[in-house]
């Protein structure tokens, strides 16, 4: 990478940065292109240079989030990892949930409007690389891992979007026990 690329990619995660700042303070849809460029410290024509609407900086922005917590996370590195303890297990449900608390206004964006986030490419993705393999792995009937997926996944977002909603002011070991209370009684019953 050149030293202007590199330029072009700092700049605009000063505006990613910008918009994680101000979602802090206000909601997205009050947001100005003006306040972008005063947080991340840039003239109203680099945003243009970047994005031809605040949108576009707003997706940019979840796939930079995104990025941040896979980066910083990498918790599942190969497929003999992906087992029953990936959908239950403290050892990967604490930094998911902590990575959502630091980083709460965004996701709680996410669950307000998941169609400005493509949701349903990332659960689709999800289950692609993750869930499909660990249901195979639990010898599970084809024709019943996508309602398996489902009802874990939406239970376990049920139970963050609740955990947003109260300001994720319960503790995290709160929330994994109540996820994992519930999935591993649904395991026995499976059984």
């Amino acid at each position: 990478m050149n030293k202007q690329d590199s330029k072009y990619f700092n700049t605009a995660s000063y505006m990613d940065e910008a918009l994680l700042v101000l979602l802090e303070k206000k909601d997205y849809e009050f947001i100005t292109v003006k306040e972008i460029c005063q947080t991340a410290g840039v003239n109203r024509s680099t945003f243009y240079l970047h994005y031809e609407k605040m949108d576009d900086l707003l997706e940019e922005t979840i796939n930079y989030v995104s990025n941040k917590f896979n980066s910083k996370l990498k918790i599942i590195d190969t497929d003999a990892e992906i087992t029953k303890e990936i959908l239950t297990s403290d050892k990967y449900l604490r930094p998911y949930l902590s990575f959502i608390k630091e980083n709460k206004k965004i996701y709680r964006l996410m669950h307000d409007k998941p169609y400005l986030f493509h949701i349903d490419k990332i659960t689709n993705r999800l289950y692609k690389d993750i869930f499909d393999i660990a249901l195979t792995n639990f010898k599970v009937k084809e024709e019943e891992k996508k309602y398996i997926f489902s009802f874990y996944t939406e239970g376990v977002i049920g139970i963050i979007k609740r955990w947003l909603e109260e300001d994720c002011n319960d503790e995290i070991d709160f929330i994994i026990g109540i996820i994992e209370r519930n999935t591993l009684s649904n395991e026995k019953n499976h059984k």
